[in-house]
């Protein structure tokens, strides 16, 4: 196991169409898009992830939660966890769970002060969530 604070990182903000990857290292605190993996209704493709798992051998991966304001869960709650659980399954790796409320509102707000246009699909947002989740798992652990 690597040096506390010095663990590489990759992230997922999951979601029913598409999948943001980001990547990171803990002890940076920052990290960078990596990837946006298309998804039908939720399901990846396994072997795209498989390759970057594969490519970066990161020491950790995060998976955004996706809880209501009042910490409630819902039904992406339960299919984030469901993938969480299949990262860990199929490549054993350690996977957490971090809250990204309104990470996704956040990374839209980012690509339209940068230019984007309105049609978030193709211009980062899923991607540039990952980014924040990670970040914000990066926080956590100094507080």
């Amino acid at each position: 196991m690597p040096e506390s604070g010095r663990r590489s990182l990759m992230a997922f903000d999951f979601g029913l169409r598409r999948i943001g990857v980001a990547v990171g290292q803990e002890f940076l605190g920052t990290g960078q898009p990596l990837a946006m993996i298309s998804a039908d209704n939720g399901s990846p493709d396994w072997d795209q992830i498989g390759r970057l798992l594969a490519e970066w051998q990161p020491d950790t991966v995060l998976v955004g939660l996706p809880l209501n304001m009042d910490d409630s869960e819902n039904e992406m709650c339960a299919r984030a966890r469901k993938f969480g659980k299949r990262l860990h399954g199929r490549f054993h790796v350690p996977v957490e769970m971090v809250d990204e409320r309104l990470t996704s509102y956040e990374a839209k707000g980012k690509v339209m002060a940068a230019g984007g246009s309105r049609d978030f699909g193709r211009h980062g947002v899923d991607d540039r969530a990952a980014v924040l989740i990670l970040e914000t798992w990066c926080r956590l652990q100094t507080e």
